[in-house]
């Protein structure tokens, strides 16, 4: 299965995140599809970027976000 999630980046205790497309199957921070955003939690006011037309397509092409990409899509209004 495909999933849209988040690949962990950063130092220890400075994370910030890529958006991407990737198997079930593999690694958190593993091998992945394709990146469609970035989002990074600790910047005031927090930044988050996305590709809507890349979400949108994989979303239509089956692809299941998680609970945490899922949220941020929302207030992206993808979803």
């Amino acid at each position: 299965m495909v999933k849209i999630r988040l690949r962990r980046m950063g130092a220890k205790k400075n994370p910030f995140y890529r958006i991407v497309v990737a198997d079930s199957r593999k690694a958190r921070d593993g091998r992945f599809i394709e990146e469609i955003g970035t989002y990074c939690p600790l910047k005031t006011p927090i930044e988050f970027n996305v590709n809507v037309e890349r979400a949108k397509y994989w979303i239509a092409n089956g692809a299941q976000p998680t609970d945490t990409v899922r949220a941020l899509l929302k207030k992206a209004e993808v979803l």
